[in-house]
C-alpha cells in the first residue's frame, strides 16, 4: 500500500492568549486555548476535529491559517513553517490554504456585493482584473449552486444557507489545496446542513480538495470524515479512522461523548448505556495538572494528576492520550 502524502503537519502547536489587567495592561496569566497538539493531514482526505464548545477547535483552525500567531510549535505546509514566515511569504502561501467560517451572517461584509466579496481574493493576489473577475465570480456561484445573476446582490438578500455557499465560493476562488472548515453548518437548519455537506463532498471529488472539518455534530463528522480527532480542553485525547473511533473508542471522554449520539434503532438505543460526566469543564486559564480530563474521569487514579499521559499509537493508526486506555471498556459495561 502506497504511503499517503502529508499535505499539512502540525507539531506541538500552542496558542496561549495573554490576560491583561490594570492601567498599564500587565499580563497576569494566560488562557491555554491550544496546548501542544501534533497531527498530520493527508492530501485528499477530510480530517474531522470534534469536541465540546470551548475546547480549542476553532483556535486550532485559526492558528493553522495564521489568523492567530502561534505561541509555540510549527505548522508545516509544503515543507514551509507558516509560523515563521514573513508577511509577504505568508500572503503567497494563503492562496493554497483557505477557510470557511462558522457564522455566515458575520463572515460576509454587509457593505460589499457578492462580486466584491468573492472577487476580493482574486484582486488581493493579482489573479484577475475587471471583467475577468465578474466572469470568475459567476462561474463560482454556479459551481456552488447559486444563480450567477446574483453577483450584484448584498448579503442581507440571502438566506443562511445561501450565505454559506457564498463563503464556500470565496474559499474556492484561488483554487486552494487545503480548506479549514470551521463548523460550516452549525448555524444552519438541518435540511440546509445536508445540502452544504453534500456540496463540500462534491467539490472535494471534483477538485481533489483536502479538508480539516471542525464540528461538534458527531454524526455529521462520521459521515464526512476519513479520520477523526477528539479534543478536550486544548489537547487531543484520541485520533483514529472514523469507523474505528465510533465503534471502538478507547478514551473515557470519547466513550462518554459517543454515548450521547442517538442511534436510529429503538431496540439498540434502549439497551445502550448513556455515560453522564460529572462536574464542569475546568478553566483553560488554570487547567488541571497531568491529564486534563482527570477531574471528570471515572477511571482517574493518582498517576493521572502527576503525569500528563503520552500521545501514543496503541493500534495501527489509533492514537490515545490516556494512562488506562486498555481498561476503558469497563465503562461501557457498567
Amino acid at each position: 500500500m502506497a504511503e499517503k502524502e502529508v499535505i499539512l503537519r502540525v507539531e506541538d502547536l500552542k496558542m496561549h492568549f495573554p490576560i491583561k489587567r490594570g492601567v498599564i495592561q500587565r499580563t497576569v496569566g494566560y488562557v491555554h486555548a491550544v496546548d501542544g497538539v501534533t497531527f498530520d493531514v493527508y492530501k485528499g482526505e477530510t480530517l474531522g476535529l470534534v469536541g465540546e464548545s470551548g475546547c480549542g477547535k476553532t483556535t486550532t483552525g485559526r492558528t493553522i491559517v495564521q489568523l492567530y500567531k502561534a505561541s509555540e510549535g510549527k505548522v508545516l505546509f509544503e515543507g514551509k513553517d507558516l509560523v515563521s514566515l514573513k508577511a509577504e511569504e505568508l500572503r503567497l502561501m494563503r492562496r493554497k490554504i483557505q477557510m470557511i467560517f462558522q457564522d455566515p451572517y458575520a463572515s460576509l461584509n454587509p457593505r460589499m456585493t457578492v462580486e466584491q466579496i468573492i472577487g476580493e481574493p482574486l484582486l488581493v493576489h493579482n489573479v484577475a482584473h475587471g471583467k475577468e473577475i465578474r466572469k470568475r465570480v459567476k462561474d463560482l456561484l454556479e459551481l456552488v449552486g447559486l444563480n450567477p445573476a446574483y453577483v450584484d446582490r448584498y448579503p442581507h438578500e440571502f438566506s443562511g444557507g445561501q450565505r454559506q455557499r457564498i463563503g464556500v465560493a470565496r474559499s474556492l476562488a484561488l483554487n486552494p489545496d487545503l480548506i479549514v472548515c470551521d463548523e460550516p453548518i452549525s448555524a444552519l437548519d438541518v435540511s440546509i446542513q445536508a445540502q452544504v455537506v453534500n456540496l463540500l463532498e462534491d467539490l472535494q471529488k471534483e477538485f481533489g480538495l483536502t479538508y480539516l472539518f471542525i464540528a461538534h455534530d458527531l454524526s455529521m463528522v462520521r459521515h464526512i470524515s476519513n479520520r477523526v480527532i477528539v479534543m478536550y480542553l486544548g489537547v487531543f485525547v484520541e485520533m483514529a479512522d472514523r469507523n474505528t473511533l465510533y465503534e471502538n473508542p478507547l478514551h473515557p471522554y470519547s466513550i462518554a461523548l459517543l454515548s450521547a449520539v442517538p442511534i436510529p434503532d429503538p431496540k439498540i438505543e434502549e439497551k445502550r448505556k448513556r455515560i453522564i460526566l460529572e462536574g464542569d469543564v475546568p478553566s483553560p486559564i488554570n487547567p488541571p495538572s497531568g491529564c486534563r480530563f482527570r477531574t471528570r474521569c471515572p477511571l482517574a487514579q493518582p498517576i493521572c494528576a502527576e503525569e500528563r499521559p503520552e500521545w501514543k499509537e496503541v493500534e495501527p493508526g489509533h492514537f490515545v492520550a490516556c494512562h488506562f486506555w486498555y481498561n476503558t471498556k469497563t465503562l461501557q459495561r457498567r
